[in-house]
Protein backbone atom coordinates (compact mmCIF):
# COMPACT_ATOMS: atom_id res chain seq x y z
CA UNK A 1 0.00 0.00 0.00
CA UNK A 2 1.31 3.69 -1.15
CA UNK A 3 0.52 6.78 0.79
CA UNK A 4 -1.91 8.91 0.09
CA UNK A 5 -1.25 11.71 -2.63
CA UNK A 6 -1.45 14.37 -0.50
CA UNK A 7 0.83 15.18 2.86
CA UNK A 8 -0.55 15.87 6.33
CA UNK A 9 0.53 18.11 8.51
CA UNK A 10 0.18 18.25 12.59
CA UNK A 11 1.50 20.51 15.28
CA UNK A 12 3.55 19.44 18.51
CA UNK A 13 2.96 22.52 20.91
CA UNK A 14 5.61 22.84 23.89
CA UNK A 15 5.77 25.96 25.42
CA UNK A 16 7.01 29.40 23.87
CA UNK A 17 8.94 27.13 21.07
CA UNK A 18 11.11 23.95 20.61
CA UNK A 19 14.03 26.53 20.48
CA UNK A 20 15.65 26.31 24.24
CA UNK A 21 16.11 29.85 24.15
CA UNK A 22 12.73 30.77 22.62
CA UNK A 23 11.56 31.95 25.69
CA UNK A 24 14.53 34.85 25.76
CA UNK A 25 12.80 36.71 22.16
CA UNK A 26 11.78 39.93 23.08
CA UNK A 27 8.35 39.35 22.26
CA UNK A 28 8.20 35.53 23.26
CA UNK A 29 4.85 34.12 24.87
CA UNK A 30 6.83 33.17 28.20
CA UNK A 31 4.12 35.15 30.61
CA UNK A 32 1.14 33.52 28.91
CA UNK A 33 2.03 29.88 29.41
CA UNK A 34 -0.53 29.51 32.31
CA UNK A 35 -2.71 31.20 30.11
CA UNK A 36 -5.39 28.56 28.89
CA UNK A 37 -5.77 31.09 25.72
CA UNK A 38 -2.93 30.72 24.45
CA UNK A 39 -2.80 27.48 23.71
CA UNK A 40 -6.60 28.09 22.44
CA UNK A 41 -5.10 30.60 20.25
CA UNK A 42 -2.08 28.21 18.72
CA UNK A 43 -4.76 25.67 18.42
CA UNK A 44 -6.93 27.89 16.27
CA UNK A 45 -3.81 29.41 14.15
CA UNK A 46 -3.49 25.88 13.49
CA UNK A 47 -7.19 25.06 12.23
CA UNK A 48 -6.63 28.43 10.04
CA UNK A 49 -3.35 26.57 8.34
CA UNK A 50 -6.03 23.27 8.01
CA UNK A 51 -3.39 20.95 9.90
CA UNK A 52 -4.36 17.76 11.26
CA UNK A 53 -3.48 17.30 14.43
CA UNK A 54 -2.36 19.52 17.83
CA UNK A 55 -0.03 17.40 19.71
CA UNK A 56 1.09 17.59 23.15
CA UNK A 57 4.02 15.70 24.69
CA UNK A 58 4.14 15.09 28.26
CA UNK A 59 6.70 15.14 31.15
CA UNK A 60 5.51 14.07 34.83
CA UNK A 61 8.25 15.99 36.88
CA UNK A 62 8.23 19.54 37.18
CA UNK A 63 12.02 19.68 35.55
CA UNK A 64 13.42 17.85 32.98
CA UNK A 65 17.22 18.27 33.82
CA UNK A 66 18.14 19.75 30.82
CA UNK A 67 15.65 23.00 31.37
CA UNK A 68 14.73 25.57 33.43
CA UNK A 69 11.46 26.17 31.90
CA UNK A 70 8.48 24.01 33.47
CA UNK A 71 7.65 20.77 31.65
CA UNK A 72 3.73 21.47 30.81
CA UNK A 73 1.65 23.99 33.08
CA UNK A 74 -1.28 22.12 32.17
CA UNK A 75 -2.33 17.89 32.12
CA UNK A 76 -2.36 17.34 27.63
CA UNK A 77 -5.84 16.09 28.14
CA UNK A 78 -7.67 19.14 30.13
CA UNK A 79 -5.43 21.61 27.74
CA UNK A 80 -7.12 19.78 24.67
CA UNK A 81 -10.79 19.67 26.22
CA UNK A 82 -10.12 23.41 26.18
CA UNK A 83 -9.26 23.51 23.10
CA UNK A 84 -11.99 21.56 21.55
CA UNK A 85 -14.66 24.24 22.63
CA UNK A 86 -12.91 26.70 20.38
CA UNK A 87 -12.03 24.85 17.21
CA UNK A 88 -14.26 22.67 15.03
CA UNK A 89 -11.66 20.47 12.61
CA UNK A 90 -8.50 19.86 13.89
CA UNK A 91 -7.13 16.13 15.32
CA UNK A 92 -6.51 16.63 19.30
CA UNK A 93 -3.33 14.24 20.13
CA UNK A 94 -2.84 13.59 23.82
CA UNK A 95 0.53 12.03 24.90
CA UNK A 96 -0.43 8.85 27.46
CA UNK A 97 2.27 7.10 29.60
CA UNK A 98 1.36 3.53 29.93
CA UNK A 99 4.42 3.31 32.92
CA UNK A 100 2.06 5.28 34.87
CA UNK A 101 -1.16 5.33 33.80
CA UNK A 102 -4.37 3.30 34.51
CA UNK A 103 -6.01 2.17 31.37
CA UNK A 104 -9.89 2.53 32.25
CA UNK A 105 -8.85 6.12 33.23
CA UNK A 106 -7.31 7.02 30.40
CA UNK A 107 -9.86 4.78 27.95
CA UNK A 108 -12.74 6.69 29.86
CA UNK A 109 -11.05 10.13 29.37
CA UNK A 110 -10.16 9.97 25.84
CA UNK A 111 -13.52 8.58 24.94
CA UNK A 112 -14.64 11.42 26.75
CA UNK A 113 -12.81 13.91 24.82
CA UNK A 114 -14.03 12.27 21.72
CA UNK A 115 -17.37 12.12 21.88
CA UNK A 116 -17.14 16.34 23.27
CA UNK A 117 -15.03 17.33 20.21
CA UNK A 118 -17.39 14.68 17.53
CA UNK A 119 -14.46 12.10 16.95
CA UNK A 120 -11.45 13.98 16.53
CA UNK A 121 -8.96 12.41 19.35
CA UNK A 122 -5.83 10.18 18.94
CA UNK A 123 -3.48 9.47 21.49
CA UNK A 124 -0.04 9.05 21.59
CA UNK A 125 1.58 5.96 23.81
CA UNK A 126 4.76 6.42 25.27
CA UNK A 127 6.85 4.12 28.23
CA UNK A 128 8.29 7.56 30.08
CA UNK A 129 11.61 8.02 30.03
CA UNK A 130 13.19 9.22 33.91
CA UNK A 131 13.28 8.44 37.15
CA UNK A 132 12.25 11.77 38.17
CA UNK A 133 8.88 10.86 36.62
CA UNK A 134 8.87 7.48 38.64
CA UNK A 135 9.24 9.26 41.53
CA UNK A 136 6.06 10.94 41.25
CA UNK A 137 4.49 7.25 40.79
CA UNK A 138 5.38 5.96 44.09
CA UNK A 139 8.50 4.50 42.34
CA UNK A 140 12.21 4.87 43.00
CA UNK A 141 12.88 4.21 39.36
CA UNK A 142 11.66 3.69 35.98
CA UNK A 143 11.60 -0.13 35.35
CA UNK A 144 13.78 -1.66 32.77
CA UNK A 145 12.86 -0.79 29.72
CA UNK A 146 12.04 -4.36 28.53
CA UNK A 147 9.85 -4.00 31.18
CA UNK A 148 8.42 -0.88 30.64
CA UNK A 149 7.61 -2.24 26.92
CA UNK A 150 5.89 -5.55 27.98
CA UNK A 151 3.52 -3.42 30.12
CA UNK A 152 2.81 -0.85 27.41
CA UNK A 153 1.91 -4.12 25.16
CA UNK A 154 -0.79 -4.92 28.14
CA UNK A 155 -1.78 -1.31 28.35
CA UNK A 156 -2.30 -0.80 24.57
CA UNK A 157 -4.45 -3.93 24.68
CA UNK A 158 -6.52 -3.48 27.65
CA UNK A 159 -7.47 0.48 26.27
CA UNK A 160 -8.74 -1.03 22.50
CA UNK A 161 -10.93 -3.43 24.73
CA UNK A 162 -12.27 -0.86 26.50
CA UNK A 163 -12.70 1.12 23.24
CA UNK A 164 -15.03 -1.41 21.75
CA UNK A 165 -17.25 -2.37 24.86
CA UNK A 166 -19.96 -0.71 24.21
CA UNK A 167 -21.91 1.88 21.11
CA UNK A 168 -24.14 4.54 21.39
CA UNK A 169 -26.62 2.25 19.77
CA UNK A 170 -26.68 0.36 22.74
CA UNK A 171 -28.45 2.70 24.75
CA UNK A 172 -32.07 3.32 23.71
CA UNK A 173 -34.07 4.67 26.15
CA UNK A 174 -37.58 3.35 26.32
CA UNK A 175 -39.80 4.79 28.79
CA UNK A 176 -42.77 2.67 27.95
CA UNK A 177 -40.92 -0.65 28.75
CA UNK A 178 -38.71 1.56 31.36
CA UNK A 179 -35.43 0.29 29.55
CA UNK A 180 -32.65 2.23 28.35
CA UNK A 181 -29.85 0.03 28.08
CA UNK A 182 -28.71 -2.97 25.65
CA UNK A 183 -28.61 -5.81 28.76
CA UNK A 184 -26.30 -7.81 26.96
CA UNK A 185 -23.00 -5.90 26.95
CA UNK A 186 -20.17 -7.80 28.01
CA UNK A 187 -17.71 -6.96 30.63
CA UNK A 188 -13.79 -7.09 29.77
CA UNK A 189 -12.35 -9.70 32.19
CA UNK A 190 -9.00 -8.79 31.23
CA UNK A 191 -6.45 -10.76 34.22
CA UNK A 192 -2.76 -9.84 32.94
CA UNK A 193 0.30 -9.29 34.51
CA UNK A 194 0.59 -5.48 34.89
CA UNK A 195 -3.71 -4.64 34.79
CA UNK A 196 -6.89 -6.51 35.87
CA UNK A 197 -9.90 -4.83 34.42
CA UNK A 198 -13.58 -6.23 34.50
CA UNK A 199 -14.78 -3.40 32.23
CA UNK A 200 -17.21 -2.92 30.46
CA UNK A 201 -16.03 1.16 29.98
CA UNK A 202 -18.25 3.75 31.27
CA UNK A 203 -18.01 5.45 28.11
CA UNK A 204 -19.61 4.29 24.93
CA UNK A 205 -17.15 3.66 21.68
CA UNK A 206 -15.98 6.81 19.12
CA UNK A 207 -17.84 7.75 16.58
CA UNK A 208 -14.79 7.58 14.78
CA UNK A 209 -14.13 3.51 15.46
CA UNK A 210 -12.27 4.32 18.12
CA UNK A 211 -8.96 7.16 18.88
CA UNK A 212 -6.20 6.95 16.41
CA UNK A 213 -3.19 5.17 17.90
CA UNK A 214 0.10 6.92 17.89
CA UNK A 215 3.22 5.84 19.14
CA UNK A 216 7.06 7.11 19.02
CA UNK A 217 9.46 4.28 19.93
CA UNK A 218 12.43 3.84 17.69
CA UNK A 219 14.01 0.97 19.60
CA UNK A 220 13.36 -2.33 18.42
CA UNK A 221 10.85 -2.61 21.05
CA UNK A 222 8.89 0.03 19.96
CA UNK A 223 8.73 -0.90 16.66
CA UNK A 224 7.08 -3.79 17.32
CA UNK A 225 4.87 -2.12 19.41
CA UNK A 226 3.98 0.52 16.83
CA UNK A 227 3.41 -2.30 14.08
CA UNK A 228 1.03 -4.09 16.75
CA UNK A 229 -0.93 -1.32 18.10
CA UNK A 230 -0.81 2.10 16.06
CA UNK A 231 -2.42 3.97 12.88
CA UNK A 232 0.81 6.32 12.75
CA UNK A 233 4.01 6.97 14.17
CA UNK A 234 5.91 10.02 15.06
CA UNK A 235 9.62 9.70 14.37
CA UNK A 236 12.89 11.47 14.60
CA UNK A 237 15.13 11.64 11.27
CA UNK A 238 18.18 14.12 10.98
CA UNK A 239 18.13 13.39 6.98
CA UNK A 240 16.80 11.20 4.25
CA UNK A 241 19.19 7.74 5.51
CA UNK A 242 17.97 8.00 8.72
CA UNK A 243 14.03 8.76 7.78
CA UNK A 244 14.56 5.06 4.96
CA UNK A 245 16.36 3.47 7.76
CA UNK A 246 13.30 3.63 9.59
CA UNK A 247 10.45 3.04 7.23
CA UNK A 248 12.57 -0.05 6.22
CA UNK A 249 12.80 -1.28 9.63
CA UNK A 250 9.06 -0.39 10.03
CA UNK A 251 8.38 -2.22 7.19
CA UNK A 252 10.28 -5.38 8.02
CA UNK A 253 8.30 -5.62 11.10
CA UNK A 254 4.99 -5.95 9.93
CA UNK A 255 6.14 -8.12 7.19
CA UNK A 256 8.07 -10.63 9.42
CA UNK A 257 4.17 -10.92 11.50
CA UNK A 258 2.55 -10.71 8.15
CA UNK A 259 0.76 -7.03 9.31
CA UNK A 260 -1.20 -5.94 6.05
CA UNK A 261 -1.95 -2.31 7.27
CA UNK A 262 -0.15 0.56 6.31
CA UNK A 263 1.63 2.77 9.06
CA UNK A 264 2.13 6.61 8.24
CA UNK A 265 4.83 7.85 9.36
CA UNK A 266 5.52 11.40 10.46
CA UNK A 267 8.93 12.63 11.05
CA UNK A 268 9.37 15.89 13.70
CA UNK A 269 10.34 19.06 11.25
CA UNK A 270 11.97 22.19 12.33
CA UNK A 271 11.32 24.94 9.87
CA UNK A 272 12.99 28.66 9.87
CA UNK A 273 11.07 30.10 6.81
CA UNK A 274 11.71 33.25 4.70
CA UNK A 275 10.60 35.44 2.03
CA UNK A 276 14.22 35.18 1.31
CA UNK A 277 16.86 32.37 2.66
CA UNK A 278 18.96 35.41 4.21
CA UNK A 279 15.67 36.24 6.38
CA UNK A 280 15.17 32.66 7.53
CA UNK A 281 19.08 32.28 8.54
CA UNK A 282 18.67 35.82 10.38
CA UNK A 283 15.82 34.06 12.04
CA UNK A 284 17.51 30.87 13.40
CA UNK A 285 20.70 33.50 14.08
CA UNK A 286 18.32 35.42 16.47
CA UNK A 287 17.07 32.50 18.54
CA UNK A 288 21.02 30.77 18.72
CA UNK A 289 22.26 33.64 19.70
CA UNK A 290 20.48 33.68 22.93
CA UNK A 291 21.20 29.66 23.66
CA UNK A 292 21.51 29.27 27.04
CA UNK A 293 25.33 26.62 26.29
CA UNK A 294 24.97 25.31 30.20
CA UNK A 295 20.88 24.24 29.45
CA UNK A 296 21.75 23.22 26.28
CA UNK A 297 24.79 20.68 27.69
CA UNK A 298 22.75 19.38 30.22
CA UNK A 299 20.23 18.52 27.17
CA UNK A 300 22.85 16.74 25.54
CA UNK A 301 24.04 14.74 28.73
CA UNK A 302 20.37 13.70 28.44
CA UNK A 303 20.27 12.56 24.96
CA UNK A 304 23.52 10.48 25.50
CA UNK A 305 23.46 9.58 29.02
CA UNK A 306 26.38 10.79 29.81
CA UNK A 307 27.95 14.22 31.50
CA UNK A 308 29.38 16.35 28.39
CA UNK A 309 29.09 19.48 30.90
CA UNK A 310 33.10 19.73 30.65
CA UNK A 311 33.38 19.58 27.09
CA UNK A 312 35.08 21.70 25.62
CA UNK A 313 32.86 23.78 22.96
CA UNK A 314 34.91 24.87 20.42
CA UNK A 315 36.47 20.99 19.95
CA UNK A 316 35.30 18.18 18.06
CA UNK A 317 32.98 16.24 19.63
CA UNK A 318 34.55 13.15 21.65
CA UNK A 319 33.79 9.56 20.46
CA UNK A 320 30.90 8.12 21.16
CA UNK A 321 29.51 4.89 22.02
CA UNK A 322 27.98 2.65 18.93
CA UNK A 323 24.45 2.68 18.82
CA UNK A 324 24.37 -1.19 19.55
CA UNK A 325 26.47 -0.35 22.94
CA UNK A 326 24.06 2.62 24.01
CA UNK A 327 21.37 1.99 26.45
CA UNK A 328 19.50 4.70 26.95
CA UNK A 329 16.50 6.09 24.38
CA UNK A 330 17.34 5.24 21.11
CA UNK A 331 15.75 7.65 18.82
CA UNK A 332 17.43 10.92 19.70
CA UNK A 333 20.61 9.23 20.34
CA UNK A 334 20.90 7.31 16.80
CA UNK A 335 19.99 11.26 14.79
CA UNK A 336 22.78 12.24 17.42
CA UNK A 337 25.49 10.27 15.71
CA UNK A 338 23.70 11.17 12.14
CA UNK A 339 24.37 14.86 12.82
CA UNK A 340 27.91 13.89 13.75
CA UNK A 341 28.89 11.67 10.61
CA UNK A 342 27.13 14.16 8.36
CA UNK A 343 29.06 17.52 9.86
CA UNK A 344 31.86 16.36 12.31
CA UNK A 345 30.48 19.18 14.09
CA UNK A 346 32.41 20.95 17.28
CA UNK A 347 30.66 20.51 20.58
CA UNK A 348 29.14 24.13 19.78
CA UNK A 349 27.86 23.33 16.48
CA UNK A 350 26.54 20.17 17.55
CA UNK A 351 24.32 22.15 20.10
CA UNK A 352 23.37 24.53 17.74
CA UNK A 353 21.69 21.65 15.41
CA UNK A 354 20.22 19.98 18.94
CA UNK A 355 18.54 23.54 20.02
CA UNK A 356 15.38 23.04 18.47
CA UNK A 357 13.82 20.18 18.89
CA UNK A 358 16.37 17.81 19.26
CA UNK A 359 17.85 16.86 16.05
CA UNK A 360 14.94 16.89 13.95
CA UNK A 361 14.96 17.47 10.27
CA UNK A 362 15.61 21.10 10.04
CA UNK A 363 15.06 23.50 7.04
CA UNK A 364 16.13 26.68 6.34
CA UNK A 365 15.24 28.98 3.78
CA UNK A 366 12.53 29.95 1.57
CA UNK A 367 9.21 28.41 1.06
CA UNK A 368 10.02 27.08 -2.15
CA UNK A 369 13.54 25.77 -0.76
CA UNK A 370 11.89 24.01 2.29
CA UNK A 371 8.51 22.53 0.76
CA UNK A 372 10.95 21.03 -2.19
CA UNK A 373 12.58 19.02 0.57
CA UNK A 374 9.35 18.02 2.20
CA UNK A 375 8.33 16.90 -1.32
CA UNK A 376 11.29 14.96 -1.71
CA UNK A 377 10.76 12.73 1.60
CA UNK A 378 7.09 12.49 0.80
CA UNK A 379 7.83 11.25 -2.94
CA UNK A 380 10.51 8.76 -1.41
CA UNK A 381 8.01 7.13 1.06
CA UNK A 382 9.80 7.98 4.31
CA UNK A 383 7.21 10.57 5.32
CA UNK A 384 3.39 10.32 4.82
CA UNK A 385 3.49 13.98 6.73
CA UNK A 386 5.46 16.06 9.26
CA UNK A 387 5.16 16.83 12.78
CA UNK A 388 5.62 20.49 12.91
CA UNK A 389 8.22 21.63 16.13
CA UNK A 390 8.38 25.47 15.58
CA UNK A 391 11.27 26.93 17.17
CA UNK A 392 8.86 29.77 18.62
CA UNK A 393 4.87 30.39 18.99
CA UNK A 394 3.33 31.25 17.45
CA UNK A 395 5.88 33.25 15.20
CA UNK A 396 6.77 29.80 13.43
CA UNK A 397 3.67 28.56 13.36
CA UNK A 398 2.17 31.69 11.97
CA UNK A 399 5.19 31.35 9.22
CA UNK A 400 4.15 27.69 8.37
CA UNK A 401 0.19 28.44 7.66
CA UNK A 402 1.22 31.45 5.96
CA UNK A 403 4.00 30.71 3.73
CA UNK A 404 4.89 26.88 3.89
CA UNK A 405 1.01 26.09 3.48
CA UNK A 406 0.68 27.91 0.44
CA UNK A 407 3.47 26.53 -1.30
CA UNK A 408 2.02 23.03 -0.58
CA UNK A 409 -1.62 23.75 -1.91
CA UNK A 410 0.17 25.25 -4.99
CA UNK A 411 1.91 22.22 -5.98
CA UNK A 412 -1.49 20.14 -5.09
CA UNK A 413 -0.03 18.39 -1.47
CA UNK A 414 -2.52 19.50 0.62
CA UNK A 415 -5.32 20.05 1.06
CA UNK A 416 -7.16 23.80 0.78
CA UNK A 417 -10.43 22.63 3.14
CA UNK A 418 -11.28 19.77 5.31
CA UNK A 419 -13.56 17.11 3.77
CA UNK A 420 -14.03 15.14 7.28
CA UNK A 421 -14.72 15.97 10.61
CA UNK A 422 -13.08 13.10 12.43
CA UNK A 423 -9.21 12.85 13.08
CA UNK A 424 -9.49 9.47 11.31
CA UNK A 425 -11.11 11.31 8.36
CA UNK A 426 -8.59 13.75 8.34
CA UNK A 427 -5.19 11.46 8.23
CA UNK A 428 -6.95 8.80 5.64
CA UNK A 429 -7.68 6.19 8.27
CA UNK A 430 -11.21 4.80 7.29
Amino acid sequence: MTHQHQLHLGVLIYGCGHHQAAWQLPNSSIERLGDIQYYQELAQLSEKGLLDVVFFADNQSFIPSYTSMPSFWFDPLINLTAISQVTQHVGLVPTISSTFSNPFTAARQLLSLDHISGGRVGWNLVTSMTDAEAQNHSMDHLPNHDERYKKAEEFAQVMNGLFDSWHTEDFKPNRHHHTMINRNIKPLHHNGKYFQVHGPLTTPSSIQGKPVAMQAGASKQGIALATKYADAVYSVSWNMKQAKRYRERLDSEMAQHDHKRYIKVFPGLVTYVGHTHEEALKKKAELDQRLPIKAALKQLSFFIQQDCSQWELDAPVPKLPSLEEFNGPVGRYETILEIIQDKQPTVRELLSYLNAGGGHLTLIGTPKEIVDEMERWFNAGVADGFNLMPPSLPDSLNDVVTLIVPELQRRGLYRHQYKGSTLREHLDLV
